[in-house]
């Protein structure tokens, strides 16, 4: 008789420990290395960010996780000719709010990204279009200045916002209290702390596969690993590669990695400051070793380019060769230039690897420079880089990835004269990447990105410098699979009990 009791006790005792730790896993805690900057998807473009607000919205179009272009509020697409193309929009989606999706949301996100009064960061991404309308509930017509083919690739990463509500609270207050029609809806926004998510109960695709999610920024990389191994976290992004083996090596977390389109490189400012003298930026191309780069500090989870871009993209080429690693090369050439003891300003802030950095400091500096580094939160980092000349630092490290993996939304936007990101000006370039986005023939467009590069390589107002793995850290039970364009959905996620 006691043993049979105490066989039934057992047996409670595992029922309740199983409900437990499902009720546990009802929360779902991800660590990334600093806050959103914003969660209006149409404002900054930041992995931070992104992360995020790409968990309350849908897309217009997406990317399964082989890269291919696949159907999300569009359900299908149809080319009436070499500038317009007309859009089927699903008709069973709603608003966190209860209000139904239509046709009418998506003209108004299109129409409110592509309107220079926002400002957005993206605009260039979307400036080639001219005109969106709708046609009826369910269907729009996306009309563009000419043939652009990178269009599908652009329109991936728009986000549907909800016209009415938009227009009803502002963009300052939409920012602070964003509402989509995505698996999760923000509860709350502890500005440098944490963003606190709860499923969407009636998301079109079905029941979300946590009833909570918790972003939180963990600026410091020893406290995201502790975070993991402890449990505290289920995910974390941005494992540095020296503590990969860490995480292989605990029975409680795994490493998950992933080749990426996202390219490691160095802006370089080309108005402004010692820089603004091509012999200084061709002696820091000169001065910096990034194989070196790749196997001391990435420990091989990289790939060194040539060029801004690496090969996930469409435009990537490998004709057009770096420079190579050449340090007294660099140092006749600052000495030409007397630019010798010049001061150079690096910004840089908590989401790019510091220890890389800090490498690239030390080569510059041997070349004969005076590089001091301003590190800021992420918020003020991007301000200065997309601000004026003047006050944007002379070098700065970047991990770009457009999510569109293609050339137009990387060298575009980083180098195009007009652009908030571009410190350059070249009209040559300018005209080979503008005619590069109006054609549609494949070969003729790659052709005028290896014209491209092959400039951007002579001017050197930016350094490719490595393809980036992106690192995250997972608990064994988390089911995840990374993807090139870095998307951390949720709903892809699941937990294994």
């Amino acid at each position: 008789m006691k043993s049979g009791l105490a066989s039934i006790a057992a047996a409670v005792m595992m029922l309740m420990a199983s409900t437990a730790n499902a009720q546990t896993k009802d929360t779902l805690t991800i660590d990334l290395p600093n806050d959103a900057a914003t969660l209006d998807p149409h404002l900054q473009w930041n992995t931070d960010s992104y992360t995020v607000y790409r968990n309350i919205f849908d897309n217009l179009l997406t990317r399964d996780t082989s890269g291919k272009i696949v159907p999300q509020i569009a359900t299908s697409w149809t080319y009436d000719n070499d500038t317009t193309i007309t859009f089927k929009i699903r008709d069973d989606v709603t608003f966190q709010d209860g209000s139904k999706l239509t046709a009418e949301d998506v003209v108004f996100s299109i129409n409110r990204i592509i309107n220079p009064a926002l400002k957005s960061p993206q605009l260039s991404q979307f400036d080639q279009i001219k005109t969106a309308e709708a046609l009826d509930a369910t269907t729009v017509k996306v009309t563009t200045k000419s043939a652009y083919p990178a269009l599908l690739a652009q329109l991936v990463k728009l986000s549907i916002v909800p016209k009415a509500y938009v227009e009803k609270v502002g963009d300052q207050e939409f920012n602070l209290k964003p509402l989509g029609s995505g698996p999760y809806k923000l509860v709350e926004w502890q500005k440098g702390v944490a963003t606190n998510l709860a499923a969407y109960d009636n998301y079109w695709r079905g029941e979300p596969p946590f009833q909570k999610v918790v972003f939180r920024a963990v600026p410091d990389v020893s406290t995201r690993l502790a975070d993991l191994k402890t449990g505290k976290a289920d995910l974390i992004r941005d494992v540095p590669p020296d503590q990969a083996a860490s995480i292989e090596n605990d029975s409680n977390t795994k490493l998950l990695s992933g080749e990426t389109e996202r390219v490691g490189y160095l802006y370089i400012n080309a108005e402004a400051g010692p820089t603004k003298d091509v012999r200084v930026r061709q002696a820091i191309a000169y001065a910096i070793d990034k194989q070196g780069l790749v196997d001391a500090l990435l420990e091989g989870y990289g790939k060194a380019v040539d060029i801004v871009g690496a090969e996930p993209i469409f435009g990537y080429t490998d004709a057009v060769k770096g420079y190579r690693y050449d340090p007294k090369k660099a140092a006749e050439l600052v000495k030409q230039a007397g630019a010798e003891g010049a001061t150079v300003e690096f910004l840089t802030s908590p989401s790019y690897p510091r220890a890389v950095v800090e490498a690239i400091q030390q080569m510059v500096n041997e070349a004969g420079l005076n590089v001091t580094i301003s590190s800021s939160d992420q918020a003020t980092f991007l301000k200065r880089r997309q601000g004026d000349a003047d006050n944007a630092g002379g070098l700065a490290f970047g991990a770009w990835s457009c999510a569109c993996q293609d050339a137009d939304g990387i060298i575009f936007p980083l180098f195009r004269s007009g652009s908030i990101w571009a410190k350059y000006k070249n009209e040559k370039y300018d005209a080979l990447v503008d005619e590069a986005r109006t054609v549609l023939d494949e070969e003729k467009r790659k052709a005028l990105y290896a014209q491209a590069y092959e400039i951007l390589r002579e001017d050197v107002p930016g350094l490719g410098l490595y393809q980036v793995f992106a690192l995250y850290g997972a608990a064994t039970n988390l089911e995840w699979k990374p993807t090139a364009n870095e998307a951390m959905f949720v709903m892809d996620m699941s937990w294994k009990q």
